[in-house]
């Protein structure tokens, strides 16, 4: 697909090689996280739980879990990345890590100032849902993604994984650096140093809810993730797959976390898939047009979660202003802020979040020359 034009429907097909499990995964994540928050906030959610209140109930409580899914996820193709085929780490850190942090940082302060210019709008009818205050501070910490460590209220939702996300890949980083740094032992020595940092989150840290601004207290998840791609690599999985089940399994033994067992499960569904992909054996669902939607839908998953909420904002805004009590009427807004997040998300990608991907500045740009 061509990454300039604007797509008006699906591609008939994704391009070679797309690895369409992982945008499934991402895609039902990203759909969820946006349901979660759509019946988190507002008048919406308050009105459609007078007439369904399970299912808001449930997406509150357990949509947020999808997080596990990108984590889970996010460790996979991040390590993949950085170690291609398990061999040791490929470049040099701190330029890995400035580009992390341009691709991520540049989409997610353009959703703040879109959420902040939102929130001025909508203010008058909806105060409990847009900030007390936004100092210069505040945007600065955010802008280097500190918001959380420094103490400050976050001007968007979802802010705080965008922070978590950098903070876990410089912690990857940093091991499979010193990995290589050890020469020879590299190859075995990067996957043994994050099995230790994966078992201390597990059995330490993810039990501490005090760490949850920390990169550690998330890296159980995330390891998992970034373990599933060496023991994809291997010609007999068997054992590593079982000696990772067992430690995850004497975690939740230790401490039952539904958080846990989500990510344990994801771990081993993407295993799965992973391998079928690699044998040639693509799921029967993710073909023909679908597996072009999959691929779409993929795609957008990082500008759908920066993008929905002032989206929500404004239909919760529209909502109160209209017919704050009509149950059917919350319904159709509900479903209509979800169908506009998701066509929101095609232009922040095209003019956003695709042009920061392919930004280049300071070490990059300076290799390029």
């Amino acid at each position: 697909m061509n990454a300039r034009a604007l797509p008006s429907a699906f591609p008939t097909r994704p391009p070679a090689r797309r690895l369409l499990h992982l945008d499934a995964m991402k895609a039902l994540a990203a759909q969820l996280i946006v349901l979660h928050h759509l019946a988190a906030y507002g008048p919406i959610a308050e009105t459609v739980q007078t007439l369904w209140p399970a299912l808001i109930a449930w997406l509150y409580e357990y949509g947020r879990m999808a997080v596990q899914v990108f984590l889970v996820v996010g460790g996979f193709l991040s390590v993949r990345a950085l170690a291609p085929a398990g061999r040791p780490l490929q470049g040099r850190p701190l330029e890995l890590l400035w580009r992390r942090y341009l691709r991520l940082v540049l989409p997610f302060f353009a959703a703040v100032l879109l959420t902040l210019a939102c929130s001025a709008l909508v203010a008058p009818l909806l105060p409990e849902l847009v900030p007390a205050s936004v100092s210069a501070p505040q945007l600065l910490a955010h802008a280097l993604l500190l918001h959380d460590v420094l103490g400050y209220e976050a001007l968007t939702v979802g802010a705080w994984y965008v922070a978590m996300d950098l903070q876990l890949f410089a912690l990857m980083l940093a091991l499979l650096w010193l990995a290589r740094a050890c020469g020879p032992a590299a190859r075995w020595l990067g996957p043994a140093l994050l099995l230790l940092v994966c078992a201390a989150s597990l059995y330490l840290f993810n039990r501490d809810a005090g760490l949850d601004i920390w990169a550690p207290y998330f890296f159980g998840a995330y390891g998992l993730g970034a373990l599933m791609h060496w023991l994809c690599l291997s010609a007999r999985p068997g054992l590593g797959l079982s000696l990772l089940g067992l430690l995850a399994l004497g975690a939740l033994m230790l401490d039952f976390r539904e958080r846990l067992l989500l990510a344990l499960l994801t771990a081993g569904l993407l295993f799965w898939l992973q391998r079928r992909h690699e044998q040639g054996r693509a799921a029967v669902l993710l073909r023909g047009p679908l597996a072009g939607a999959v691929a779409h839908l993929g795609t957008h998953s990082y500008a759908l979660f920066l993008v929905h909420f002032p989206i929500c904002l404004l239909l919760n805004a529209l909502f109160e202003h209209r017919d704050p009590e009509h149950p059917w009427a919350a319904v159709a807004a509900m479903l209509a802020a979800w169908g506009l997040s998701n066509l929101a998300a095609l232009p922040f990608y095209r003019w956003i979040e695709a042009p920061a991907g392919r930004l280049r500045l300071g070490w990059a740009r300076t290799q390029e020359a």
